[in-house]
């Protein structure tokens, strides 16, 4: 069932240089899906084939990640006894750089060529392909098997994960483990965070969903840990059906939630779509008065999900002035769709607003430390997600 019609917009990574403000930019529908046999949310896979090969996201930019990619890493090198880590959709390498760190042997795996630079930077070794089958047996011949394989919020990102699930197993150890961390749907409907699907998100999974692939291509699913990132994540662990490793008790009672939160029913998905309209309302009205007052307002953040949520919602220029996030990439450029235009942190006590909407909203904490003295000058902060919330 089509949970939102969206419009139409570019992607929410597709950032805007100055020189072509002018341009008529790629966008493309936004719907997203349901599936009510396993809660699985989908939108149709419309960006570039070549649109991942130079990529503006990076986990670096945010300390919160520093720590939790640290916490992964343990996990990893601890499972893999000194054999093959391999990481699928490495970004800038900041987990591997850990794994590295504490002695693992470690191969990251994706298609941005500058984000591999970054990566080696590091010190992390990158092999620069979309993840598929033919890339799977490449690195099997080219460097064994691997013990553990991971794939931090990009399974989302995944056109085929049929095929996507197929390399795993082609290049995992028989007694190898395979990590999966993407948000939770059950997290994303009933905390409002619709702001997770954008055209590079082709999934927003459950957990059962992740158990009936698993089961299509030979994988079980046998412990989660749930985790605080992003709103509310699942780090998911699955192993080669021949070992029948039995589940740990979580897993069941993570389908047990989904179930009693109506993941499969038509209803959640219609009561879902109603309060984000609603919460579009009550946030536009809101910063249209704090506009009639005179005051200003800046978007503290420009994350993909925040792109979501201004394309959605039609907040522009006449309500924000500008942007700030800590990536250097995006720095300088223009907001996808909105073109709301995307500055330095520094911006906001040189131009001082009265007003932060704060769209990385899942860092909050961190980003009210960053912004102490915007607070301490009597600055506001408004949070749209998951209620709106205007602090202090």
């Amino acid at each position: 069932m089509t949970v939102l019609r969206m419009g139409n917009y570019p992607p929410a990574n597709m950032f805007v240089r100055a020189e072509d403000l002018e341009k008529q930019l790629p966008s493309f529908p936004l719907n997203a899906q349901a599936c009510l046999n396993c809660g699985l949310i989908q939108v149709a896979d419309q960006v570039p084939a070549d649109f991942f090969t130079n990529y503006l996201y990076v986990p670096s930019g945010a300390a919160t990640m520093h720590s939790h990619f640290a916490g992964l890493a343990q996990v990893c090198v601890d499972r893999a006894k000194g054999r093959l880590i391999v990481d699928i959709g490495c970004n800038d390498g900041l987990m591997l750089s850990h794994a590295n760190k504490l002695g693992g042997k470690t191969l990251g795996v994706d298609p941005a060529a500058n984000l591999a630079e970054i990566a080696a930077e590091r010190g992390v070794r990158v092999h620069t392909a979309f993840f598929n089958p033919e890339t799977a047996a490449e690195l099997r011949a080219s460097e064994g098997e691997a013990s553990v394989i991971t794939t931090t919020n990009t399974f989302n990102h995944i056109d085929d994960l049929h095929g996507f699930a197929e390399g795993v197993l082609t290049l995992l150890a028989d007694d190898g483990v395979f990590i999966i961390e993407v948000p939770w749907g059950k997290e994303i409907l009933e905390t409002n965070e619709f702001d997770n699907v954008y055209h590079e998100h082709l999934s927003e999974l459950s957990l059962l969903s992740i158990v009936k692939l698993g089961e299509s291509v030979g994988l079980d699913v046998v412990d989660v840990t749930k985790l605080p990132v992003h709103g509310g994540s699942m780090r998911v662990f699955m192993q080669k059906s021949a070992l029948k490793t039995p589940r740990t008790g979580i897993v069941g009672e993570m389908l047990e939630d989904e179930r009693r939160a109506g993941m499969t029913e038509a209803e959640t998905y219609t009561a879902f779509a109603e309060r984000v309209r609603d919460l579009g309302g009550s946030l536009c009205r809101t910063l249209a008065e704090i506009k009639k007052d005179g005051k200003t307002i800046a978007g503290n953040g420009a994350p993909a999900k925040g792109n979501t949520l201004l394309n959605y919602f039609r907040i522009g220029p006449e309500m924000l002035d500008f942007l700030v996030d800590r990536n250097p990439l995006k720095q300088g450029l223009y907001s996808p769709g909105m073109k709301i235009p995307v500055l330095a942190p520094e911006a906001v006590a040189e131009r001082q607003p009265d007003y932060l909407l704060v769209l990385a909203w899942n860092f909050f904490d961190e980003i009210r430390e960053q912004m102490s003295e915007f607070e301490a000058r009597g600055g506001k902060f408004i949070l749209p997600l998951p209620m709106q919330l205007i602090i202090p």
